[in-house]
């Protein structure tokens, strides 16, 4: 019995997937989150073969939630489920250990199937998203991701350092650094250029 986490922050595609998994003999959806920090939680109260998540998720991402999963609990494998074919994610995804990378448009048993073959110990990601990945590299390092990512949602630069635990000053070169790598106007042009690639 392969026993899964859902995590999902729309409750009705949340309650879909999980009615969807349901139906095969061989799953059990043990339990469902609404975000990443919701399903860290689930975890430590929940034996999980697979985690299975959205990306774009308020509180915690899905690839955020990825990370955690793969460092603390290295038994549960993660697979992503998405609307967003973006290369960035894919990259950022496969880089981690994320195991499969699966589109919310594909087809229902395409789904069931990827996670029976994670279990098996494969990798599986759409041909046609590992090749777009491995063309459009992420110029961005970590903290110039934190602090663009903050900077989109409208904070001040004194704002995004308090968060941060940086000086303004830092802050500021990151900031800089992210506008110029993508020959952005400004932080706020560079934070949805970032988003669009997917390296947010």
């Amino acid at each position: 019995m392969i026993k899964v986490l859902i995590v999902e922050d729309q409750g009705l595609v949340r309650g879909a997937i999980s009615a969807l998994l349901g139906l095969d003999i061989h799953i059990e959806v043990v339990a469902q989150a609404q975000d990443g920090l919701e399903g860290l939680k689930a975890l430590e109260s929940h034996d999980v073969d697979i985690v299975l998540t959205d990306i774009e998720m308020p509180n915690m991402t899905g690839l955020e939630l990825a990370e955690q999963v793969i460092a603390k609990y290295p038994k549960s494998k993660v697979v992503i489920m998405t609307t967003f074919s973006r290369a960035g994610y894919i990259r950022r995804a496969m880089t981690m250990g994320v195991k499969g990378f699966v589109l919310k448009e594909a087809p229902s048993d395409y789904l069931v199937n990827t996670l029976k073959k994670v279990m098996q110990g494969q990798k599986v990601i759409d041909p046609e998203l590992a090749m777009s990945a491995l063309e459009d590299s992420d110029p961005l390092t970590e903290k110039e991701r934190k602090a663009l990512r903050l900077a989109g949602e409208g904070l001040k630069t004194a704002e995004i350092a308090g968060k941060l635990f940086l000086s303004e000053g830092t802050i500021r070169n990151y900031l800089s650094e992210a506008i110029a790598k993508l020959n952005a106007t400004n932080r706020v042009d560079a934070a949805r250029i970032a988003k669009q690639k997917g390296w947010l």
